[in-house]
């Protein structure tokens, strides 16, 4: 890997285009260095691990309208869908919106957080819908997927947007339009110009995950998606896009993040260097923000220890900067102590997710979150007398520069009514690489199958994981069998009429 200082460059300070991290980034995406074995099953985990989350969420309204909309463009050859019939066939960026909605519904899949926070699986929906509309293989659809991942995960380690109030999905569009860039075999200029186009169309606020969060927080990732895809065909038919748009003296840097006196490093695999980054990330166990992650599992750890969870005083989650001003009583969102308050604010409540999870001993991705559950007046009781604090030593080990030593859990202390206390920690997640029962192929196998039951019958199961496991090997008209199909008494009530048909 290697650095590189991208900062603002002033007006008449020439920055030659081969110095600009857009083209740093096309470059990687050009190189056609060989995939390594340990990323090629990686990326089958994950292709796993999104169709289970995206097919437990088949039903729900945002899903549901999201596909409305691609079954109203339909393509030939274009792409499949989740849950329609393999030869109902979308455009591909319609398809890569309802796929990319259908993963992203539950916030389930997989993360990584370094500088900014990221879902890196949201690359796969766009990326495949190309790979499935130009009908390529297998092996292209990873080695293209690979990049995706591999310059998503350099910039969030790079660039922090959050703290600027910039949606993370800004490093999102830049990651497809390079990862499709490799699975098409496309020159440096066209990718170049795509990076800079899908960067400029995708830098929103974070409003989406503020307050009273809605539907948005699925439909961003798969805008973003959607918008790369476009970004591509654009660029490929010679269309031009702002340069430089992250050192421009209007760009990127200089307005929307930490401003033109401001440098970031961002470090990117030189020639023919493998693209390993996915093997950085993690996926989770529980459908919650990732930072609830280890906190859900010591709720669970904990519980034996506590008698009546009425006698209960206090709970005081001491954590990370990250976690108490996104999830915790630091965002100052009252819509995180609201009953009443959506599925999507609920879980970026880690108030509400603790609560429930040491009332319950487990957490489970529908019932954890229906509405009577989160009216329960025991509930309610038990969740407002939860807050979170920011520790320094817990910030610090988040950033460690180590990823071996960094720890996205926290301290809890719960002080219960004749003043004893009961405290305990956990660094990661158990599902974590680092955690106590890191995930393996067998882990996401069993996801699937757990979140497929009663919608995807057992053949359609079998079928699919078979294909999944044979992913390098796939041709290019074996990429259809990557979806799922379902019976449309699975795929909830006909949505509401839009503009589409």
């Amino acid at each position: 890997m290697k650095s590189y200082a991208v900062r603002t460059h002033a007006r008449g300070e020439v920055l030659a285009r081969e110095q600009q991290l857009a083209w740093r980034i096309a470059e990687v995406a050009a190189d056609p260095v060989a995939v390594e074995p340990a990323v090629s099953e990686m990326t089958i985990n994950r292709l796993i691990d999104n169709t289970a989350v995206a097919v437990a969420s088949l039903a729900r309204q945002t899903v549901a309208n999201a596909r409305a909309q691609a079954a109203a463009h339909p393509y030939e050859p274009g792409a499949t869908v989740y849950g329609l019939p393999a030869g109902d066939r979308c455009s591909p960026e319609w398809a890569a919106w309802a796929n990319g909605v259908a993963v992203r519904e539950l916030d389930f899949h997989d993360t990584f957080l370094a500088a900014d926070y990221s879902h890196p699986g949201d690359n796969i929906p766009p990326i495949l819908a190309v790979a499935q509309h130009a009908g390529r293989s297998g092996a292209e659809l990873v080695r293209a997927i690979a990049t995706g991942y591999e310059i998503q995960v350099d910039l969030v380690r790079g660039i922090c947007l959050h703290e600027h109030r910039i949606d993370h999905v800004a490093h999102l569009g830049p990651a497809v339009a390079a990862g499709i860039g490799t699975l098409l075999g496309l020159r440096r200029e066209v990718i170049f110009q795509a990076v800079n186009q899908a960067l400029h169309v995708t830098t929103a606020t974070r409003q989406s995950r503020k307050g009273e969060i809605s539907s948005w927080k699925a439909y961003a990732p798969a805008f973003a998606g959607k918008a790369a895809v476009e970004a591509v065909d654009r660029a490929m038919r010679g269309e031009g896009a702002p340069a430089p748009i992250y050192e421009g003296e209007d760009g990127v840097i200089a307005w929307l993040l930490s401003g033109p006196n401001h440098s970031y490093e961002v470090a990117l695999p030189q020639a023919g260097e493998p693209k390993r980054a996915i093997l950085d990330t993690y996926t989770k166990q529980h459908s919650a923000e990732y930072q609830a992650q280890a906190l859900i599992d010591l709720a669970r750890k904990m519980r034996p220890r506590l008698g009546d969870l009425e006698q209960v005083r206090e709970v005081v989650i001491h954590t990370s900067h990250h976690t108490h001003n996104v999830i915790g009583t630091g965002a100052g969102d009252p819509q995180k102590m609201d009953p009443e308050a959506s599925r999507e604010t609920l879980d970026h409540s880690i108030m509400y997710i603790f609560a429930v999870a040491l009332q319950d001993g487990a957490w489970h991705h529908e019932r954890s979150y229906a509405r009577e559950r989160a009216t329960r007046p025991d509930t309610v009781a038990l969740w407002h007398k939860i807050r979170t604090v920011e520790e320094p030593e817990w910030t610090r080990r988040y950033h460690h520069p180590d990823p071996d030593r960094r720890a996205f859990g926290g301290r809890v202390v719960i002080t219960l009514e004749d003043g004893t206390t009961i405290d305990d920690e956990l660094d990661v997640a158990d599902a974590h690489p680092r955690g106590a029962h890191p995930f393996a192929r067998e882990d996401y196998v069993a996801k699937f199958r757990t979140l497929a039951e009663g919608i995807v019958d057992a053949t359609e199961q079998n079928r699919f994981l078979e294909a999944a496991r044979r992913l390098p090997d796939l041709g290019p008209a074996e990429l259809q069998e990557l979806s799922i199909t379902v019976e449309p008494s699975q795929l909830g009530p006909v949505p509401a009429g839009g503009i589409f048909a």
